[in-house]
């Protein structure tokens, strides 16, 4: 079991920065990959980025492509998501979450933390 805590969350007006973060307990995550999704009201959950535990290769969304960043620190069992120049339409509950590299599907989440961008 992996367990995962999401951070950092709050209200920020438009083209302001903020940073996510994502602590991981219960296992090593040396053969998992972390991601980043988000859900906005009555939309669903899309995919914002991730990063593979070893070596640190990223894939990220269009539509935040340029503007944010995932990143993680092993040291810390920590992934973060720097978000810059924030958008109204960033406004979304973010969740971080862990699946093995043999998996297709991502089947740990954390609890999610509200992102608001105010125009």
């Amino acid at each position: 079991q992996v367990q995962l805590v999401e951070s950092g969350g709050g209200l920020v007006q438009a083209g302001d920065s903020l940073r996510l973060s994502c602590a991981a307990s219960g296992r090593t995550l040396r053969n998992y990959r972390m991601a980043w999704f988000r859900q906005a009201p009555g939309k669903e959950r899309e995919f914002v980025a991730t990063i593979s535990w070893v070596g640190g290769s990223t894939y990220y969304a269009d539509s935040v492509k340029g503007r944010f960043t995932i990143s993680r620190d092993s040291a810390k069992n920590t992934v973060y998501l720097q978000m810059n120049s924030l958008k109204p339409e960033d406004t979304a509950v973010y969740y971080c979450a862990a699946r093995t590299v043999r998996d297709k599907d991502y089947n740990y989440w954390g609890q999610g933390t509200q992102v608001t961008v105010s125009s």
